[in-house]
């Protein structure tokens, strides 16, 4: 299950350290505690719309192109094949949807691309898994899964 409130504040830090900007910058511009800022960044706390909209504004991203860029990932984490179930090496291509997950002694790891968003899962356990999610450059969809 793709939690949203980690894909928003992946999305949020991702848009952040993209400008080369702190946490303590952010968080004043969107008059909200530094600490909050950084719950909201891991996923571990889920903002409100009106919050949202101010670190968007912080940003100087539109609610919009944030609300897109989720859409876009938890569609993409949607359409992968065994994220949950632990499996052997393979590469499976659904419907235009490239993914590579190889099995470890420290989890399972898929990469899937849909040649315009990459999304990552690390499944620690049956109750834990990590999202990372980035943008794919020059529409190239070789994706390689490194654990």
């Amino acid at each position: 299950m793709v939690l949203l409130r980690r894909v928003i504040g992946d999305a949020l830090r991702a848009r952040r350290q993209g400008q080369h900007r702190t946490l303590r910058e952010v968080s004043s511009a969107a008059n909200v505690s530094l600490g909050y800022l950084s719950e909201i960044e891991r996923g571990q706390k889920e903002p409100s719309s009106e919050l949202l909209a101010a670190i968007c504004d912080a940003l100087g991203a539109r609610l919009s192109e944030l609300l897109r860029e989720v859409s876009d990932t938890v569609a993409l984490a949607e359409q992968m094949p065994g994220v949950l179930v632990p499996v052997q090496d393979e590469t499976v291509d659904t419907t235009g949807v490239t993914a590579v997950r190889k099995a470890t002694g420290r989890g399972v790891h898929q990469v899937s691309s849909d040649g315009k968003v990459a999304v990552q899962v690390r499944q620690d356990s049956p109750l834990k898994a990590t999202l990372r999610t980035s943008r794919v450059r020059g529409g190239d969809r070789d994706v390689v899964c490194a654990a």
